[in-house]
């Protein structure tokens, strides 16, 4: 019994090693040849592409400058001291807050202290509800790019709320060996060194450079992961090449080999000429042509053409005519056995069972009938069919016994089937000479734009080649993916958001086997052995499918054998789907009960961001900030080539660089931005704006500790009802935000949390309360002590809960500012804020009434700071409410302070008028004469605006069935809301009608 390991499936027999002396030879003849190139094609490089960035290079003088400038702006006081923590320990804060939020000062130390107190680890013997996210595993060797950041953000705040929560949280961090990219990644580096292949140092000695560019290399990712605040078990790290893993694979592939899932056999691949293996379908990318496209396709010189039909005619034989097809890869006509008709086609059903002869190998071509790729309206009426070169073909190929010929080399030439004048040409030249071929011979019928699909490698870029290749391994997929489905369908596994849904369907219910073999040496390999005979031959080894014996190790292997011989003998749905199947047939049961699906980050244009167009965008450019110059130097740092660099995009999406946004902020940029479909068109402006807010919280805590002093020791809990009405209010939102909150981060919708969070603490807490409660602090009179004291208990509560609301999102600052925070003299408060509690609701905090109130208040204020917006001086003017309800009127008088309105019976003259509501209008006073043009075409606006409100809601309770099926409450507010549209359309009435006669007066 011969041993022949393989790499997830049958590998080519080892090519020879080269011997130590002729190994030092070819190295020290190749050294010269290689310094020399390089230095020619770096120099030439260099010019190229400085020639390109020159525009960017002018500029990037006076950025610098502009940056040295605002960094000089920036600085801290002298009494600001940030302070150097140990490794480990936790952060030593300065006595004094600095003036402003700096990202790098906060963010510093926090990390390495939460993992050393082991906040991150779930404890295995704990009670706690068990709550598990596993990390889908980046790739070992790779980088993080910003779409990375955004799964880490949303499964880092998932992890922390849930933590924070009561749960036992555990999120197990992984890498992915990457078999294919890995390998690429380390063939490159071997050529550009050493000049070398894979096949010069064999298969073992491969292995050893992957390794070492794994401990090398693999440090990046998790660098980027510490700097994102993920908050990751590192003690469970798994690597799928580790021991554990490994044994697992086995395991896996040995019971479903058992159970007759796993299975070799000849069927059509996913081959890819530039990596020379095959690859699944997750690593390819179908994209749609409408017409003609000129497409880049590696290893030629020139754009290569498709999206064109191109027909041509077969002989027939015995001089009986001809037969004409068509087909958008006129190479694989090479390969053509058959030519397929419709049996009801009066034109060619005669023909069926005759012959067409190849014009190029002289093959013979079976003409069958077969109506299920035959379309009748088709413009031949006729197919040609090429079973080893195209999926569908291979079907009809199956049922009806065709010869499958293979024209193509690994690495994409045409081999001998396919006719010794186009041997060894490159398919896509040969695409040419069969074109001019064929027109030499009168049989080329012309060409025309038609839409078609094809499928890339997400990888390298080249045209991926259903081929058949030498035995494979697949797995049977069919009774796994019913399986799959009906979880879904019985909703044991539910998709998040739910319109994937359909996807899960229909990508499960036409799901092809799935190959399982790589043609590589850096993977797992197939624990399948192969049972020799004396009088085998050595090139027939491998192709008897009944002697390959799946055991889990060679022993075992040898023992199965010997009973024979006594015998005689597929991104995201593509794995998720793959996960299901395989957790439910080898582990009994669904492997997750939820499947969350998050938006693909684009550029700001909406371009998937990939590495050949340059775009792709590193977090920690973000978090750190990067110049214009560093930018460009990456790019021009890269595997690019010069002419892809693309340095003028760059500068239109970044002509100042990418400003310092620090993690936080984008962490929470990138969250909010959830609610965008399946697409997010990423615009750094945005994370900036997010950079900035994090100093709006910075100064809210810089405003507290200046107001409570440094005596003030927090309560144990507050009365409200003893509180100032805004401070009941404030509770009374936050209390509605926190459970906006919960309820948005339980249904996974991300982006609602992080817009309540940011709507309280914007527009409730630093917009208004603390504005409010500022002239309590500015006055000293006894008068308002009781509200000084509400107010700095209120104003504690609401920080130290907001922050604690805000934790998941953006983990640092909120560490940062809640241990700055005084802390309760008599209750024990956690060490740290990740491993606080939560917000909850607080049913006392509660207040409705007071918060419409407060609606109407707001609205108030906001409208008459629009109409100040429309005079030409700043000046503080009058400005008069007119009520028409005592409600109305009770709530503006309570709250006068905030709106500032003074009194008067009577509407003065030249006055603005805005329409809060059907009971209550707002006037401001205005310098002299009032633009009477200008307040009509407002109030006809607010007309309009009210008029459609008014015209929906006497639709819907005219509809048919209204009055039978619509739940007397639900009718009830419907009238009592066409009630109140038309009063206010009676009040712009009114105001239309005063603003007339002032007018008239004039």
């Amino acid at each position: 019994m011969e041993k022949q390991p393989e790499v997830h499936g049958p590998e080519k027999a080892p090519e020879k090693q080269l011997d130590e002396k002729t190994l030092e030879r070819k190295l020290r003849k190749n050294q010269k040849a290689k310094e020399k190139e390089e230095k020619r094609l770096k120099a030439k490089q260099k010019e190229a592409a400085m020639l390109q960035a020159q525009p960017a290079l002018d500029v990037l003088k006076k950025v610098e400058k502009k940056h040295r400038g605002k960094a000089v702006e920036d600085e801290n006081p002298e009494d600001f001291i940030d302070q150097d923590t140990p490794n480990g320990q936790k952060k030593l804060l300065a006595p004094q807050m600095a003036n402003q939020y700096c990202p790098s000062t906060v963010e510093k130390s926090w990390y390495a202290w939460w993992e050393s107190s082991g906040y991150f680890r779930a404890d295995s013997a704990s009670t706690k509800p068990p709550f598990v996210i596993v990390m889908p595993p980046p790739n070992v060797t790779g980088a993080l790019h910003i779409g990375h950041a955004l799964t880490v953000a949303i499964e880092d705040a998932m992890i922390r709320w849930r933590r924070m929560s009561g749960y036992n949280a555990l999120w197990v961090p992984g890498v992915d060996h990457a078999g294919i990219a890995t390998q690429v990644v380390v063939e490159k580096k071997l050529m550009r060194e050493r000049n070398l292949t894979r096949h010069d140092i064999g298969a073992d000695n491969f292995v050893c450079e992957v390794l070492k560019w794994k401990e090398r290399y693999g440090g990046t990712i998790l660098n980027q992961l510490h700097r994102l605040g993920a908050s990751l078990d590192w003690s469970r790290e798994a690597f799928t090449m580790d021991e554990q893993r490994s044994n697992a694979v086995t395991e896996a592939f040995v019971r479903l080999h058992k159970e007759g899932l796993i299975y070799r056999d000849n069927r059509l691949v996913n081959w890819d000429c530039t990596l020379l293996t095959s690859i699944s379908e997750i690593e390819v990318d179908h994209i749609d042509l409408k017409e003609e496209t000129m497409l880049k396709i590696p290893g030629y010189a020139t754009p290569v053409q498709f999206g064109v039909l191109i027909s041509f005619a077969y002989p027939l034989e015995e001089g009986l005519g001809e037969i004409v097809v068509a087909t958008t890869r006129i190479e694989t006509m090479l390969g053509d056995t058959a030519i397929a008709v419709h049996p009801e086609d009066k034109r060619y059903m005669h023909l069926h069972g005759r012959y067409a002869v190849h014009p190029f190998n002289g093959r013979k071509l079976k003409i069958i009938c077969d109506a299920e790729i035959v379309d009748p309206s088709f413009g031949t009426g006729a197919v040609k069919i090429a079973p080893a070169h195209d999926p569908n073909d291979f079907e009809v190929g199956r049922r009806n016994n065709l010869q499958f010929i293979n024209i193509l080399t690994d690495d994409g030439k045409i081999n001998s089937n396919g006719g010794a004048q186009f041997e060894g040409m490159p398919r896509f030249t040969a695409r040419i000479c069969i074109i001019e071929a064929l027109k030499a011979k009168g049989l080329y019928k012309g060409a025309k734009n038609t839409e078609t699909s094809l499928g890339i490698c997400s990888r390298t870029n080249d045209i991926v080649e259903p081929m058949i290749k030498s035995p494979q391994w697949f797995v049977n997929c069919n009774t796994m993916a019913k399986v799959a489905l009906d979880a879904v369908r019985s909703k044991r596994i539910e998709i998040i958001p739910p319109q994937y849904e359909q996807d899960w369907y229909r990508w499960l219910e036409n799901i092809r086997d799935w190959c399982v073999s790589r043609q590589h040496w850096w993977g797992h390999r197939v624990p399948a052995w192969y049972v020799t005979l004396e009088d085998d031959q050595e090139k027939t080894l491998g192709s008897d499918n009944d002697r390959w014996i799946v055991a889990k190790s060679e022993s075992a292997a040898s023992v199965e054998a010997q009973k024979i011989l006594e015998t005689g003998l597929d991104i995201l749905f593509c794995w998720v789907a793959r996960m299901v199947m395989m957790g439910t047939q080898l582990g009994g049961d669904v492997p997750f009960q939820k499947v969350y699906l998050h938006p693909i980050v684009c550029d700001t244009h909406g371009r998937k961001m990939c590495k050949s167009l340059g775009n792709v965008i590193d977090p920690l450019e973000v978090i750190n900030g990067m110049t214009l110059e560093g930018l460009v130097k990456r790019l021009e740092e890269g595997n690019l080539d010069p002419d892809e660099l693309n340095l003028e995009r760059k500068l239109t999406d970044y002509p100042d660089g990418i400003a310092e946004c620090g993690t936080d902020a984008l962490r929470f940029a990138l969250i909010s931005y959830t609610s965008q479909s399946d697409r997010i068109n990423l615009d750094i402006k945005r994370v900036v704006g997010y950079r900035q807010w994090c100093n709006k919280l910075w100064n809210a805590i810089r405003f507290a500790m200046g107001k409570l002093g440094v005596h003030y020791s927090p309560p144990a809990t507050v009365d409200v009802s003893i509180m100032p009405p805004i401070c009941k209010w404030i509770l009374s939102a936050l209390n509605k935000a926190t459970g906006k909150t919960v309820t948005s981060l339980e249904a996974y919708k991300f982006s609602d949390a992080t817009s309540a969070i940011y709507s309280w603490w914007q527009y409730q807490l630093c917009d208004v309360f603390i504005e409010a409660i500022k002239p309590y602090f500015f006055n000293e009179p006894q008068e308002f002590e009781s509200a000084r004291v509400a107010s700095r208990d209120t104003l504690w509560v609401c920080l130290e809960t907001g922050l604690r609301l805000l934790h998941p999102f953006m983990p640092y600052i909120t560490e940062e500012l809640w241990q700055h925070l005084p802390q309760p003299k008599y209750s024990c408060r956690q060490d740290s804020i990740m491993i606080s509690e939560y917000p909850s609701l607080v049913e006392e905090w509660t207040n409705d009434n007071l918060e419409n109130e407060m609606d109407i208040v707001l609205d108030t204020v906001n409208k008459i700071r629009s109409l100040k917006t429309r005079t030409e001086r700043k000046e503080r003017r009058p400005a008069f409410a007119l009520c028409r309800s005592q409600d109305v009127t009770a709530t503006i008088q309570c709250h006068q302070s905030l709106i500032i309105l003074t009194e008067n019976d009577e509407t003065p003259a030249d006055c603005a008028i805005a329409v809060v509501n059907k009971d209550l209008s707002v006037y401001l006073k205005l310098q002299g004469a009032i633009n009477a043009e200008a307040e009509r075409e407002k109030l006809r606006k607010k007309r309009d605006g009210i008029q459609k409100l008014h015209h929906a809601v006497s639709h819907m309770m005219d509809a048919s069935g209204y009055r039978e099926k619509a739940p007397q409450s639900v009718q009830e507010g419907d009238m009592r809301k066409h009630t109140a549209l038309l009063r206010e359309l009676e009040v712009i009435s009114e105001a239309e009608k005063k603003l007339d006669a002032k007018t008239d007066n004039i």
